[in-house]
């Protein structure tokens, strides 16, 4: 569904005012999303993780520097065919609540959603409905403004509008951030049910432990690189499976396996 080449991506910075220097990113990022799969992209803050989608969505200020190539269904998502594509054959949900408009109702927004996908009104109201009874928003969060919303309500308002476009491609931007057990389990739930429709989902996020439970394939970020790109079975035992000392690191750090210390990533570390 969505294959990334060698993706490198600088955005501009200023050390003096007068004077405009690069900074790196996306580093030479390679991997492939599936259809009917759900791939996590795995790493800390400042991993390049939402640039990444910002960069797949042509959602990048016009001063960025962007080389390399994505694929889309087996053709080039050059900038023209991302804006063409956008809310209809690709979606974001994006990591802030704020992309919610505060003077809408859900009902409004995700119809608006579905008028974007091309959808005539009376089929947009229509999916509209369907959508957001399919994310089990009740007749009152329909009615409710963003305000009026708990996290994981919002949250499956913007899953909701991701939903009705029936994009390909699903990106999910740290969807489950500051929500309880529950509330999280629905929203990833809701993801993992759109790689069972066959939809391609990339799932952005810090949460590695939580990522496993939905995800087909892990690749893992540090710094704008690529670290590895694995299949999620790969991440069980010690993570002797794994390429990279900074996966295994990742993966017996989790509290589930005693936050376990990988001593050839932190010898790797000691001597970075």
């Amino acid at each position: 569904m969505l294959r990334i080449e060698q993706l490198s991506l600088a955005l501009p910075y200023y050390p003096r005012f007068w004077r405009r220097r690069f900074a790196t990113h996306l580093d030479q990022l390679s991997f492939s999303v599936t259809a009917g799969s759900v791939h996590a992209v795995v790493g800390a803050s400042g991993a390049g993780k939402s640039l990444l989608a910002h960069a797949i969505m042509g959602l990048l200020p016009k001063d960025a520097q962007l080389s390399g190539s994505c694929f889309f269904k087996q053709t080039l998502l050059d900038e023209p065919r991302k804006r063409a594509l956008r809310g209809r054959e690709l979606a974001l949900i994006p990591q802030s609540l704020s992309a919610l408009d505060p003077l809408a109702r859900s009902q409004h927004q995700v119809n608006w959603a579905a008028r974007r996908a091309g959808l005539p009104p009376s089929p947009a109201r229509q999916a509209a409905s369907q959508a957001l009874a399919h994310y089990q928003l009740d007749e009152r969060a329909r009615r409710a403004y963003p305000h009026e919303l708990s996290g994981g309500m919002a949250r499956r308002v913007l899953t909701a509008m991701a939903h009705v476009a029936q994009a390909s491609l699903v990106i999910a931007d740290e969807p489950t951030i500051g929500l309880d057990p529950a509330q999280r389990s629905r929203v990833l739930d809701a993801l993992a049910a759109l790689a069972l429709q066959g939809k391609a989902v990339m799932l952005i996020t810090h949460d590695l432990r939580h990522a496993l439970s939905i995800a087909d394939r892990v690749t893992v970020m540090r710094e704008g690189r690529c670290v590895e790109s694995a299949d999620a079975s790969a991440f069980q035992g010690t993570g002797q499976m794994l390429e990279s000392a900074y996966a295994r690191a990742l993966w017996q750090a989790l509290p589930d396996n005693a936050f376990n210390v990988d001593t050839e990533y932190a010898e790797e570390s000691r001597f970075a």
